[in-house]
């Protein structure tokens, strides 16, 4: 029996997962909404649920179904199309190849199916239909709203009842709800905005409907497991149970529901408004995937985790340590360390991956075959010895004339007796990633 222990967010417990057919593994994971580049807390959600992903093809010999979707069409996306006056085709085709982009740097594997919301508005008209068939849902000019009161079970993922809901929240306000906390299925499109013709006129859905259609459509009514981040446990994944299990009569959308934590930078909450926000683009470029992949998942998945260069440096210096134990013949991976199982705690197992490490640094072949084994399991080694050491090099923004200069800077301090200044520039030259190193009458130099 494989032991795979969760935390779930609906009963707030760590338990052995079971799935519901074990031939026929099935995960959901609420992708982005492709209206601007994606940024590292966005990462944090790719990677957690990947490496979920790489667990499970082990301990179910690769019987899994991994849906991960696409929202393109969206109020965010919209407000961009205005602002940046460009059509919505051209924002979102865009965005979503930097994204694709950002999943092959951080070695995310391709999901079994990744679905657009664009492609499954007949699907969406057909299940807000039958929403307001069964008294769930009501029309009001032209929008249409599902009914929270409806559903007895709304706020048992968030904990929370309605008034507290409505007290912590931000809510869309509309003099059209019976309900303040009644959410849309169904919105009128401007006529300059996209829209498709439906029941209720020329329009477009609401956001919640998207996940709960789509996962339904490749998934099935109730599934295995449905994953995102902890912001999207109220309103989003509260309203995709809410309106999935009331049109299909079920107890469970997903079985289990996981979480990640936030990313903060610097200790300050990830935020526009405090202009800290740090794109996936840019991280990857400046320290590359794998020590971005290995920084995002050296504290617990359900853990806050902090943004900063000391952390990123420290990943690093790991890396350039395991990669003197890379080797190109990894052999299959058949099983997955208890460490991990238990809630994919990563911390503990990169802990492991160390003393792996020591234990194949003595030479034995099998235990340098079992630490690569481990670094790939997680997602590492994406790149091989020398691939590694090539972004390495590329990565230290130094040209070789502003080194040779600095190095004869350097001579003439020491000549005048100026050693202070002397080391000053040595050290300058170590943070932009470059050694040197004084033989006779000479100093030659080269990249850390």
């Amino acid at each position: 029996m494989n032991n795979l222990k969760l935390t779930n967010s609906f009963t707030r417990k760590k338990v052995i997962f079971k799935p519901i057919n074990s031939k026929k593994i099935s995960l959901y994971a609420c992708g982005p909404t492709v209206y601007e580049n994606p940024h590292v807390g966005n990462a944090r959600t790719l990677i957690v649920f990947d490496i979920l992903f790489r667990i499970l093809k082990v301990l179910y010999d690769s019987k899994v179904t991994y849906v991960r979707n696409i929202t393109d069409i969206d109020d965010k996306i919209i407000e961009a199309s205005h602002k940046n006056k460009k059509k919505i085709y051209e924002i979102t085709n865009k965005v979503t190849k930097i994204f694709h982009e950002n999943c092959k740097s951080l070695n995310c594997l391709l999901p079994t199916v990744e679905p657009k919301a664009t492609d499954h508005i007949k699907e969406m008209i057909q299940m807000t239909s039958s929403l307001i068939d069964k008294g769930y849902a009501y029309k009001n000019k032209d929008h249409v709203y599902f009914s929270v009161n409806s559903y007895k079970d709304y706020g048992k993922l968030s904990n929370k009842n309605l008034k507290e809901l409505k007290a912590g929240t931000r809510i869309e306000i509309s003099d059209l709800k019976k309900n303040p906390m009644d959410f849309v299925l169904w919105k009128p499109s401007k006529d300059e905005d996209p829209g498709w013709n439906s029941p209720w006129g020329r329009g477009r859905p609401g956001w919640h409907l998207e996940c709960s259609v789509m996962s339904e459509k490749y998934l099935g009514k109730t599934f295995d497991i449905h994953g995102g981040g902890l912001d999207l446990i109220f309103p989003h994944h509260e309203n995709e149970i809410a309106q999935s299990c009331c049109n299909n009569n079920t107890k469970n959308l997903a079985n289990y529901w996981v979480h990640n934590g936030f990313v903060t930078i610097n200790n300050e909450k990830m935020s526009k408004s405090f202009g800290n926000i740090v794109s996936i683009s840019d991280a990857v470029k400046k320290y590359s995937g794998q020590v971005v992949r290995l920084a995002l998942i050296s504290a617990h998945y359900r853990q806050p985790l902090d943004w900063n260069d000391e952390l990123l440096k420290n990943q690093k210096n790991v890396l350039d340590k395991w990669y003197n134990l890379y080797t190109e013949e990894n052999g299959n991976i058949t099983e997955v360390d208890e460490i991990l199982l238990d809630d994919l705690n990563t911390p503990g197992f990169i802990s492991k991956i160390h003393q792996l490490y020591s234990e194949a640094s003595k030479g034995d072949e099998k235990k340098i075959l079992k630490f690569n084994q481990a670094c790939k399991l997680i997602g590492l080694f994406s790149l091989s010895k020398s691939g590694w050491q090539s972004f390495k090099k590329d990565s230290i923004n130094v040209s070789e004339s502003y080194i040779i200069k600095k190095i004869e800077e350097r001579a003439k301090a020491k000549s005048e007796g100026n050693f202070s200044l002397a080391d000053k520039i040595r050290k300058e030259l170590l943070l932009k990633g470059v050694l040197i190193e004084d033989q006779k009458n000479k100093t030659i130099w080269k990249f850390k």
